[in-house]
């Protein structure tokens, strides 16, 4: 079992035994790994992944709750709602915002469910109103910096689908410039332009 937790596009893996996937990233130089246990020891790894040279990072320890909850005491969690789209075609709906191809997400409001947030998220970014929410994907972590404060964002992703012809309209105030819907033969050039993150809810979909 792990946890993946993005820095920028780099991932920091906590697990309590490497699977295949972390394996391979443990053989490169640029990989840091940690086994042992102990409060400087999640200070120092995180400290090491906000380093350039630093390509992946690998923290084993059992029980795994036990190092989630001493990492997750170095940031503010945010948590968020978004949804991966399917029209009838089979096509996914992605939003581009700043450079890059996303999938529509937000933060949680008070009161809402996340259920409710992704929805009312992939509404608003996208002008989309005929969502049927089909269930949950997985949950993505990514960290960032903000007014100095460090932040661990939760999002949980929902698999939703819609029918019709509904019109689009990209939500200029979150800095989304265009819409589209991408079918199979156009996932990979969608997939060098996004984040790591979005390669992963992608991938859990099945495409």
């Amino acid at each position: 079992m792990y946890i993946k937790i993005y820095f920028n596009d780099k991932p920091l893996f906590l697990c309590d035994q490497p699977t295949a996937e972390i394996r391979a990233y443990a053989h490169h130089d640029d990989a840091v790994f940690i086994d042992e246990f102990s409060p400087p020891a999640v200070n120092s790894i995180i400290h090491e992944m906000r380093q350039a040279k630093v390509h992946a990072g690998i923290f084993v320890h059992t029980p795994l709750e036990t190092l989630k909850k001493a990492f997750w005491k170095k940031f503010i969690l945010i948590q968020a709602g978004g949804g991966l789209v399917r029209n009838e075609k089979g096509e996914i709906l992605f939003i581009f915002r700043r450079g890059k191809w996303d999938l529509p997400k937000g933060k949680l409001d008070e009161g809402e469910t996340l259920e409710q947030c992704a929805v009312r998220e992939v509404a608003e970014e996208t002008g989309l109103r005929d969502i049927h929410l089909d269930g949950p994907l997985l949950v993505t972590w990514h960290t960032y910096d903000e007014s100095g404060k460090h932040f661990l964002k939760e999002t949980h992703w929902f698999s939703m689908t819609t029918r019709g012809d509904q019109s689009l309209t990209p939500q200029a105030e979150e800095q989304i410039t265009e819409l589209k819907w991408v079918g199979a033969s156009g996932l990979d050039d969608i997939m060098k332009e996004t984040f790591p993150s979005i390669v992963d809810v992608v991938k859990a979909a099945g495409k």
